[in-house]
C-alpha cells in the first residue's frame, strides 16, 4: 500500500497556523494579565507616607527666627512655584522621555537589563522619574532585583493615580540636593538664598546637576565640578529643544553668586527663646514632636529680634569675663498686648541650656509692689504712716520674726510707703502684711498672674517665696496697665504646611486690681530712681520716666520695672550656693535693666504715666504728712484715691501762728514741663 506524504510546504503552513494561533492566544492572555494587573494596581491604594518638610519659626517682625528639619530640610511648595527652567533641566537629565512614558522607559531598561545581565551585576540605571519618586517615597535604595520589581509596580500606581504634573510636583520637592536640603525650595535657599520661583537658568542648570551625587557636585564643596556638571545639564536641555544653543552658552558664562554659608554659631539668636517656643508647641498646645520637627508648621512669634540682640549684647558687654559662673536672666514685655519681646535665660547657651527666665528664684523686695497694691486697695494711702526701727515680731504661736533691713539701716521714725518702697524698708513691709494678713497678699498675687506657690507667712513680704522671672514680669505688667492682667504670649499664630491655622492667640486681659490704685503704686515706685531709692545709681542712665522696683537676697539680684511700652525683669545671681555681692554684683542688675530699657525704647518718645479718674493731686509737707503751705520749706506732690487725700493744714513753719494759707492746687502741666525733670539730651 502507497503511503501518500504531506508535502512540506502544507506542514509548514499548518504549523504556522498553530504558532499563529497560539501567539494571538498568548497576546490575548497577556493584554488580559496585563488589564488586570492594571485593574488591580488601579483598585489598591499608594502605601501611607509621610514627607518631612521643615517647620520654620518666625520673630515677630516675619524674620525667620529658626528652622527645624534634624537633617531633612524640605518646604513643600506647589509646581508653579518652581522656576521652568529648573523643571525643564531635571527633565533633560534624569527622563527625557518623562511626558511620553506611563512609569516605565522600556527601552532605557531593557538597555539597563542587558548591560547587568552581561557584567552580572546591577550597575545600569534606568529608572525613570516616576521610579524614583516611588522608590523615595517608599522603598529602600537596595539595589536587588526585587525592589526594582516593587519600584516598577508603584511607578505604575504613581502614573494610575496622579498626573504627570503631580508627580512632578512630587519628585521637586522630594529630591536630595546636598547640605540637608530636600526639595527645589529648600535647595534655592540654601545654595542661592532665593526662592525657587526665582531661580535662573544659570541657577537651574547648577542645582539640577547636584542630585547625582550631592556630596560630589556640591558647588560648595567643589565649584569646578559643580560647573562641569552644569555644562552636561545645559547640554541635555538644548538635545531636549528646551533651550538653544545660544543660551545655554550664556547660562554657562553667567556669574553664579553662592549664598554664604552660615558662620554663626550653632546657638543662633535667641536660643533660650526657642526652647521656650518648642515647649509650648508640645506642651501647652499638644503638637506632638515629629509634627513639630517635621510638619512643615509655621510658628509666628512675638519676638522682637532688635531688642532681643540689644538685650544679648548689653549682658554680654556688663557682666564680668572674670566671673564666668554669674548668671542672668531678662524677660521683656509689651504690657499692652501681653506679647514677649525679649528673653534670655541664661550667660552662655552652649554651656548651660537651662533657662533661668523660668527659673524659680526667691525675688526679695521685687515683691512688694504686689504687697503694697493689696495694702492700697484695703485701707492704706501713700502717707499711711509706720515706724521704722529694729522689731521683734511675735505671733499667737509663740514664734518670734525678727526682719532687718539692708546694712542695719533704719530711719528711726515714722515713714510713709512712698519712702518705705524708695529705701525697701523691710519693717514697714511686715507691719504691712500683719495688718493686712498674708493670705490677702497671696490672692492679690494670684490675681496679678503669680502661678507658683506662695506661702502665706509674714515673710512673704520680703519676697522668700520662690517665683520666676517671666511670672514676676507678668505680674509688674499688670501693674503697667493699672490693675489690668494679660495673659503673657510668646506664639501668635501656628499653621500648618497647608496654611490651615492650628492655633491663633490673642491678647486677653482680665481686671486683677483697681486701677486707682495701681496708678496710685506707679507713681510710689518712680521714687526708687530719685535720689536715695535704691534705683537711683542708675538713673542717670535712664531718659524718660520709668517705675520699678529693685530685690535682692543672699543669693539673688532684681530689678523689675517699667514704661508704659515696655516691662521687663532682670534676675541676676549663681546657680549654685554662692552668695551675691549686692554691691558690685548685684548693681550689675539693676545696670542691666537700665541699659536695656534705654537702649530698646532708644527709637520711642518718652511715655508719661497718666492717672485715672478718680485720683487727686495735692502738695504735701513731707514732715508732718499734712497738706502743705506756701510757707512749708520743702512740699511734694503726692497723688490719692478721691477722698483720701489729708484735709489738715500744716501749722508747723507758720510764723507768728498765722492761719495758714494753702499751696494753690497743682495745674495740669504740659507733656514738655513734665518731661522736664526726665529729659536729659544723648551724649
Amino acid at each position: 500500500m502507497e503511503v501518500i506524504r504531506e508535502a512540506p510546504l502544507l506542514r509548514y503552513l499548518r504549523w504556522a497556523k498553530k504558532f499563529v494561533k497560539l501567539l494571538i492566544l498568548s497576546l490575548l492572555c497577556c493584554s488580559f494579565a496585563i488589564l488586570l494587573l492594571i485593574l488591580y494596581l488601579r483598585s489598591q491604594p499608594l502605601p501611607a507616607v509621610s514627607i518631612n518638610q521643615t517647620t520654620t519659626i518666625y520673630a515677630g517682625n516675619g524674620e525667620v527666627l529658626d528652622t527645624l528639619h534634624r537633617g531633612q530640610n524640605r518646604i513643600v511648595v506647589p509646581l508653579k512655584d518652581i522656576a521652568p527652567s529648573l523643571v525643564q533641566a531635571t527633565i533633560a537629565i534624569e527622563d527625557r522621555s518623562f511626558r511620553e512614558h506611563y512609569g516605565i522607559d522600556w527601552l532605557r531598561l531593557a538597555r539597563a537589563a542587558y548591560v547587568d545581565v552581561i557584567h552580572m551585576e546591577k550597575l545600569q540605571g534606568a529608572s525613570t522619574i516616576t521610579q524614583q519618586l516611588a522608590r523615595n517615597l517608599y522603598l529602600t535604595l537596595d539595589k536587588t532585583w526585587e525592589r526594582k520589581i516593587k519600584e516598577a509596580l508603584l511607578a505604575i500606581q504613581l502614573e494610575l493615580n496622579y498626573s504627570k504634573d503631580e508627580i512632578l510636583e512630587m519628585y521637586m520637592n522630594q529630591i536630595y540636593y546636598g547640605h540637608s536640603a530636600y526639595g527645589a525650595q529648600a535647595a534655592a535657599q540654601t545654595y542661592f538664598g532665593k526662592d525657587a520661583k526665582d531661580l535662573t537658568l544659570a541657577e537651574s542648570a547648577l542645582l539640577a546637576g547636584i542630585p547625582k551625587g550631592p556630596s560630589y557636585y556640591s558647588p560648595f564643596v567643589d565649584f569646578d565640578k559643580a560647573k562641569s556638571r552644569q555644562q552636561v545639564i545645559l547640554q541635555a536641555m538644548v538635545r531636549s529643544g528646551y533651550i538653544t544653543p545660544e543660551q545655554a552658552e550664556q547660562a554657562y558664562a553667567a556669574p553664579i553668586k553662592l549664598k554664604e554659608r552660615s558662620t554663626e554659631t550653632a546657638t543662633g539668636q535667641a536660643p533660650y527663646f526657642r526652647d521656650y517656643i518648642a515647649n509650648l508647641v508640645k506642651n501647652k498646645y499638644g503638637i506632638d514632636e515629629e509634627t513639630f520637627i517635621h510638619g512643615g508648621l509655621k510658628i509666628h512669634t512675638t519676638l522682637d529680634p532688635v531688642m532681643q540682640k540689644k538685650a544679648e549684647d548689653i549682658i554680654a558687654k556688663v557682666l564680668p569675663k572674670d566671673k564666668p559662673d554669674l548668671q542672668v536672666a531678662l524677660v521683656a514685655m509689651d504690657p499692652a498686648t501681653g506679647q514677649i519681646k525679649a528673653m534670655v535665660g541664661g550667660r552662655d547657651y552652649r554651656k548651660s541650656q537651662f533657662n533661668r527666665a523660668l527659673g524659680m528664684r526667691q525675688p526679695g523686695s521685687s515683691f512688694k509692689p504686689i504687697l503694697y497694691l493689696t495694702a492700697l486697695q484695703n485701707g492704706y494711702t501713700p502717707l499711711t504712716l509706720m515706724k521704722s526701727e529694729p522689731t521683734v515680731f511675735t505671733y499667737d504661736n509663740g514664734k518670734t520674726y525678727i526682719p532687718k533691713n539692708f546694712g542695719e539701716r533704719y530711719a528711726h521714725a515714722y515713714i510713709n510707703m512712698r519712702e518705705a518702697i524708695k529705701t525697701s524698708d523691710n519693717i514697714y513691709a511686715v507691719k504691712t502684711i500683719d495688718h493686712l494678713t498674708p493670705q490677702k497678699v497671696v490672692e492679690q498675687a494670684r490675681n496679678l498672674g503669680i502661678t507658683s506657690k506662695l506661702q502665706a507667712v509674714p515673710s512673704l513680704a520680703l519676697g522668700t517665696s520662690l517665683v520666676s522671672p517671666l511670672e514676676l514680669n507678668t505680674a509688674y505688667a499688670a501693674i503697667a496697665n493699672k490693675g489690668e492682667r494679660v495673659k503673657p504670649i510668646a506664639i501668635t499664630r501656628i499653621e500648618d504646611s497647608q496654611g490651615n491655622v492650628l492655633v491663633e492667640e490673642k491678647t486677653e486681659k482680665t481686671r486683677a486690681a483697681d486701677p486707682v490704685a495701681s496708678a496710685l503704686l506707679i507713681n510710689l515706685m518712680q521714687s526708687v530712681f530719685e535720689p536715695g531709692g535704691t534705683g537711683y545709681r542708675v538713673a542717670g542712665e535712664l531718659n524718660r520716666p520709668v517705675a520699678g522696683k529693685t530685690g535682692s537676697t543672699d543669693y539673688d539680684a532684681w530689678l523689675s520695672g517699667f514704661t508704659p511700652q515696655l516691662v521687663t525683669t532682670v534676675w541676676l545671681g549663681y546657680d549654685k550656693n554662692q552668695k551675691v555681692d549686692d554691691v558690685t554684683e548685684g548693681y550689675l542688675s539693676k545696670k542691666i535693666w537700665a541699659q536695656f530699657m534705654e537702649s530698646a525704647l532708644k527709637d520711642q518718645p518718652p511715655a508719661l504715666f497718666d492717672m485715672p479718674a478718680g485720683v487727686v493731686s495735692v502738695y504735701i509737707d513731707p514732715a508732718s504728712g499734712k497738706l502743705a503751705t506756701e510757707h512749708c520749706p520743702n512740699p511734694q506732690l503726692f497723688y490719692f484715691a478721691k477722698g483720701t487725700e489729708p484735709q489738715e493744714y500744716c501749722t508747723d513753719h507758720l510764723p507768728n501762728h498765722e492761719t495758714p494759707t494753702p499751696l494753690p492746687p497743682p495745674d495740669t502741666p504740659s507733656f514738655w514741663q513734665r518731661m522736664g525733670s526726665w529729659w536729659k539730651p544723648s551724649e
